[in-house]
């Protein structure tokens, strides 16, 4: 069974993202609502890793051992200034979410197979908050490209 490989990529891809959001949240304090909304969303992430908890304590987590990492989500080590920084975190905000989202829909067609009520009560609690992040994401990035993109020098 490779589930465990995929449950070892959901906790680092929530880990990563929820750094992410931090780093954001930090560099960008000058918008309050990325500000805030990027301290939400990685609470978000943390609480997602404390539910994969119990799922990865029954069936474990394996490091992909025999599959090389192909595309590995650094994350952001700093985020960049400015307005045009702030797109760019948060486009990069979006791909790393966008990773997250996608593990969770394997991981959920595993459960599903499996029929663990358990590992779909989390999933679903889950995919519907990273789904949340995503289109907020995407409707902040709408918001704010044509003045950073066309109006700002």
């Amino acid at each position: 069974m490779k589930l465990p490989v995929y449950l070892a990529l959901l906790d680092e891809s929530e880990r990563t993202l929820a750094d992410a959001y931090r780093q954001v949240a930090r560099g960008h304090g000058d918008e309050p609502d990325v500000h805030f909304l990027c301290l939400t969303m990685s609470a978000q992430c943390d609480a997602h890793r404390r539910l994969l908890a119990g799922i990865v304590e029954r069936y474990g987590e394996t490091p992909e051992d025999d599959e090389p990492e192909r595309l590995h989500a650094e994350g952001i080590a700093e985020p960049r200034t400015g307005p045009l920084g702030m797109l760019r975190d948060l486009q990069d905000l979006y791909l790393l979410a966008s990773l997250t989202d996608v593990t969770w829909m394997m991981v959920k067609q595993a459960a599903q197979a499996l029929r663990d009520e358990a590992l779909l009560e989390v999933i679903g609690h889950c995919e519907h908050e990273i789904s949340v992040q995503l289109a907020w994401l995407t409707s902040r990035m709408k918001q704010s490209a044509p003045q950073i993109l066309v109006a700002t020098r």
